[in-house]
């Protein structure tokens, strides 16, 4: 059913920030590597936060109140993520892989060029899942920005039977919100040097969906 009226949009942005934070309220939360983001902040580099499309349920939570731009799709079910971070401190950005990419990606590079921060589902909006598509790559090299990896994951869990096996996380859970190693690209990349990286952050990310359900399976 599409929803038309403004106002029911911001009970569906109401609604979901109210079940995402009950979560998170509910479960015992352990975040790992937050050093390396508050390390790079007081170095004031930019920062392209990455994750992957089926690990996003909780992200709007753990990345507000942070200023970050997130590249959102103009689809209904961007639209649905654009309502739930509002109010959440975030400055949005409306695009993909398909729409509007030119004005999305001039304002990713002023946002990076001024030392900001974005945040970029490089698999999103259609898949192919976890393939990591090499936007997030040159953009890296123009601004100097860093690569910094993000998963999350839930011991009460459901995993739904769509294109990105997106992880749904449920109350009373144990959650693991975890940052991997900055990935530094540099500048005046060949393509085989943007195949190189592209892989690179592939795996990285990969294995860190793996580490985030290592630890929250650990104890």
């Amino acid at each position: 059913m599409k929803i038309k009226s403004d106002f029911a949009w911001q009970l569906v942005g109401l609604a979901g920030r109210l079940i995402l934070t009950s979560i998170i309220k509910t479960s015992k939360v352990r975040i790992f590597g937050k050093e390396i983001v508050d390390h790079l902040r007081q170095e004031k580099r930019p920062m392209i936060h990455i994750l992957w499309h089926g690990r996003i349920f909780l992200a709007p939570y753990f990345f507000r109140h942070q200023g970050i731009m997130p590249l959102i799709s103009p689809s209904e079910d961007g639209e649905i993520v654009a309502r739930i971070i509002d109010g959440w401190g975030y400055k949005t950005l409306r695009g993909s892989s398909s729409h509007t990419m030119v004005s999305a990606w001039k304002e990713m590079v002023k946002e990076l060029s001024e030392g900001g921060e974005v945040l970029i589902v490089p698999d999103g909006p259609r898949g192919p899942d976890r393939y990591f598509k090499p936007g997030a790559i040159k953009l890296a090299s123009i601004t100097g920005a860093c690569l910094v990896p993000f998963s999350f994951s839930a011991s009460r869990r459901r995993l739904l039977r769509s294109w990105d096996h997106f992880l749904l996380a449920l109350p009373f859970s144990r959650l693991v919100a975890i940052y991997g190693q900055p990935i530094k690209v540099p500048p005046d990349l060949s393509e085989a040097e943007i195949e190189s990286y592209r892989q690179l952050a592939q795996q990285r990310l990969c294995e860190l969906d793996e580490e985030a359900d290592r630890l929250v399976f650990s104890t």
